[in-house]
């Protein structure tokens, strides 16, 4: 196989990936402000809550 038919071959892949890198890019964000618009504005509760003395007092 000579040389330029696999710098060619390289190439396309090069480009292949770059396209589907923006393409993946596009479709998150559009799905992103999907998402965004149903979901409400409200701030998210806390997935964990600590005790108000968590931190130990005696290494202080």
């Amino acid at each position: 196989m000579p040389l330029g038919e696999i710098g060619a071959i390289l190439l396309v892949l090069i480009v292949v990936f770059i396209l589907g890198q923006i393409w993946f890019h596009f479709v998150e964000s559009i799905l992103d402000k999907i998402k965004s618009f149903f979901k409400s504005n409200k701030k998210t509760p806390e997935w964990h809550t600590l005790p108000d003395d968590w931190e130990d007092k005696d290494c202080k």
